[in-house]
C-alpha cells in the first residue's frame, strides 16, 4: 500500500524587505524536497493568510521561508500555533526575542557571551551624538533593532554619518541600535537541533572589493563575497565559536536551527553580533553550506528540519 504523502505548506514571500530572498529560497526548496514523500502547497502571507487558515485541516506541516518582520519575529509562528500546524524552527518566544537585537544582546551579556557595547534610541528621542560617541567611540555600527540582511545598516565614521545612519535606520524600525564597531574576521556558526543542539562547521565571510561589510548586496549578489567553509582559523577558535553558537541558541530558547554571526577581534575575543532564526535557504546560503560540510545534503537538511519541527510541536503541545 502506497504511503500517503505529507502535505507541506510552503510559506514564502511576505511583506518584509527580504521578500525576494524568501522567494529565491522557496524555488530551491520546491525542487529539493522529496516529491515521493511530500506534496507542497505554496502560500504567500502577503495575500494568502485566509486561504492558509481555510486549508489548515489538510496541512501536516508548514515550512516558513520568511525573513525579517512578520516571518522571524513570532507573528507567523503564533498563527500556526493557533491553527495547530507544526513548523520548523523556533516558536513565538524565541523568534520574537532573537529578532529584537537589543533583547538578544541583553540575554547574551547575562550569559557571559562577549558582545560589543551598545546604545538604543527610540524614534521620539533626541539623539545626543556627542555623548554616545564619547561612550562608544567611532566608528559606530548603526542599525534597526528589528530587521535582517543588514537592511538599514550604516558604519558611521563621523558625527554627521551617525546622524544620517540614525535617520536611515528609523526608516526600517521605530528603534535603532548604535554599537561599537569591532574590527576583525567575520564568521558565522550554524546550529542544528532542539534541546540538544549541535554546531555545524564554522564559515568565514570575506566581503569582496568595494564592500565595507557583509551588507545586503554582499550577501546576495553572486560572487560579491567569498565564503570559506570550514573557516581557516585555529582549532581553539573553532571550538570557542561553536560553543558560543550553541550557547546563543540555548539562551534565546530556540528550536530547530539558527545561525549566529560573530567577529573575531585582533585579541582573538569572539564577539557575538546576532542570531538568525530563519537563515537563508538557497543552495549557496550559509546554513546549507555548513550542513553540506557536516555531511547533510540540501534535501537531507530539509527533512531533518521537518523532523525537528514535528518534535518541537509535540513538546509544545504536550499536556
Amino acid at each position: 500500500m502506497e504511503q500517503k504523502k505529507r502535505c507541506v505548506a510552503l510559506l514564502a514571500g511576505g511583506r518584509s524587505g527580504e521578500r525576494e530572498v524568501s522567494l529565491s529560497g522557496a524555488k530551491v526548496f520546491e525542487e529539493a524536497l522529496d516529491s515521493r514523500r511530500y506534496s507542497i502547497r505554496r502560500y504567500d502571507p502577503a495575500t494568502d493568510l485566509a486561504r492558509l487558515a481555510r486549508d489548515s485541516g489538510d496541512i501536516d506541516f508548514a515550512f516558513i521561508l520568511l525573513h525579517g518582520q512578520y516571518g522571524e519575529d513570532g507573528s507567523i509562528q503564533g498563527l500556526l500555533d493557533l491553527l495547530d500546524i507544526p513548523y520548523q524552527g523556533s516558536g513565538i518566544l524565541g523568534s520574537a526575542v532573537a529578532m529584537d537585537k537589543n533583547l538578544a544582546k541583553i540575554l547574551y551579556r547575562q550569559a557571559d557571551l562577549p558582545v560589543a557595547p551598545w546604545h538604543v534610541l527610540g524614534r521620539a528621542e533626541r539623539p545626543n551624538c556627542d555623548a554616545i560617541i564619547d561612550e562608544l567611540g567611532l566608528p559606530l555600527v548603526v542599525k534597526p533593532v528589528r530587521d535582517g540582511s543588514s537592511l538599514g545598516l550604516t558604519i558611521a565614521r563621523s558625527r554627521e554619518q551617525v546622524l544620517t545612519g540614525i535617520e536611515r535606520g528609523l526608516q526600517h524600525d521605530e528603534r535603532v541600535m548604535l554599537e561599537r564597531y569591532i574590527a576583525g574576521r567575520e564568521i558565522t556558526v550554524s546550529v542544528l537541533g532542539n534541546q540538544d543542539p549541535v554546531a555545524l562547521p564554522v564559515i568565514e565571510i570575506i566581503p569582496g572589493d568595494g564592500y565595507e561589510f557583509f551588507d545586503y548586496n554582499a550577501k546576495y549578489l553572486p560572487g560579491a563575497s567569498r565564503e570559506i567553509c570550514p573557516a581557516e582559523i585555529a582549532p581553539e577558535l573553532t571550538r570557542k565559536a561553536q560553543e558560543q553558537g550553541v550557547r546563543a541558541h540555548q539562551v534565546l530558547q530556540l528550536d530547530g536551527y539558527s545561525r549566529s554571526d560573530m567577529i573575531i577581534a585582533a585579541d582573538n575575543t569572539i564577539y557575538l553580533l546576532e542570531t538568525n532564526t530563519i537563515p537563508g535557504m538557497t543552495r549557496t546560503s550559509l546554513l546549507p553550506q555548513a550542513a553540506r560540510a557536516h555531511g547533510l545534503g540540501y534535501g537531507q537538511l530539509l527533512e531533518r528540519l521537518i523532523e525537528l519541527g514535528l518534535e518541537a510541536h509535540t513538546r509544545r503541545t504536550a499536556g
